[in-house]
């Protein structure tokens, strides 16, 4: 499974941005996917999680205020984020689960300005 991620860029404090992981090969394989978030000398961590049943999970840091969908005919998971906050910049990385492989994506930079 390949991920293609996309969507990030430069928005003000309280803005939205919508981020996009579009997947392509052995889709239907694939039990979860998740965004991690990497902040400059830290190790990614997980923010959203979606299964293939459609059962979410947030980080306590975007709980409330990031959103993860799936639309399974268009192979792509989405992070809405809203009220977005300066701490909030970071590389966004999508990810892949499935029985017997994972992938990540390219990160795509989301920064917050005040």
């Amino acid at each position: 499974v390949q991920l293609q991620a996309s969507g990030g860029g430069l928005v003000q404090a309280g803005g939205s941005l919508t981020l996009s992981c579009a997947a392509s090969g052995s889709t239907g394989s694939i039990r979860a996917t998740s965004w991690y978030r990497q902040f400059p000398g830290k190790q990614r961590a997980m923010i959203a999680a979606i299964s293939s049943g459609g059962n979410t999970a947030y980080a306590d840091s975007v709980k409330g205020r990031f959103t993860i969908t799936r639309d399974n005919a268009k192979n792509t998971v989405y992070l809405q984020m809203n009220n977005l906050k300066p701490e909030d910049t970071a590389v966004y990385y999508c990810y892949a689960q499935a029985n017997t492989f994972t992938s990540w994506g390219q990160g795509t930079l989301v920064t917050v300005s005040s």
